[in-house]
């Protein structure tokens, strides 16, 4: 029987070997931000930590040019997601000028999570399955979580900015 934590992560794939459907419906090949960071974040729209992203918003536009790329993974999980992928959308929008990558609505735990967040499991234990909306997964450069952050550390705090330093920088 295999046994997967962080300590012995076999890694048969990485974060780049994967594809999600984006929140206006077409394909996007992970594979196409290889060399980058990426900050995976389950989102919802009636959380009470909704308003983290205007910190997530934030955060990108101060590193996408260093090679961060932040993602957001609407799911009703938790059930505080709208519906539609094209309310999110308009709501992520017109609140928070959201411009980083949104994906469609996933499932980010349990027998239906999208196969990214069973990886993230297999690969990091516990730690990496969202226990809460905007529950954050930083992966390096080479694909593999580097950490993870509960919902309630704020995407500005001096935990995940140095995480991001010494992995962009």
């Amino acid at each position: 029987m295999f046994f997967s934590n962080s300590g012995n992560a076999k890694y048969e794939k990485i974060f780049f070997d994967f594809n999600i459907k984006s929140i206006e419906g077409n394909e996007i090949n992970l594979e196409n931000f290889k060399n980058n960071v990426i900050l995976l974040v389950n989102t919802a729209s009636y959380c009470g930590f909704t308003n983290q992203y205007d910190g997530l918003q934030k955060i990108y536009q101060k590193y996408k040019d260093k090679g961060l790329i932040v993602m957001g993974v609407p799911s009703n999980s938790f059930n505080q997601e709208k519906n539609e992928e094209s309310e999110i959308k308009q709501f992520c929008e017109v609140n928070f000028d959201i411009t980083f990558p949104m994906t469609s609505i996933y499932d980010v735990r349990g027998e239906n999570a999208h196969p990214i967040y069973k990886w993230a499991k297999d690969n990091h234990g516990k730690s990496a399955v969202p226990k809460w909306n905007f529950h954050k997964i930083i992966i390096n450069k080479e694909g593999k979580i580097e950490e993870t952050f509960s919902s309630l550390t704020k995407p500005s705090s001096n935990k995940i900015l140095s995480v991001l330093d010494k992995l962009l920088n």
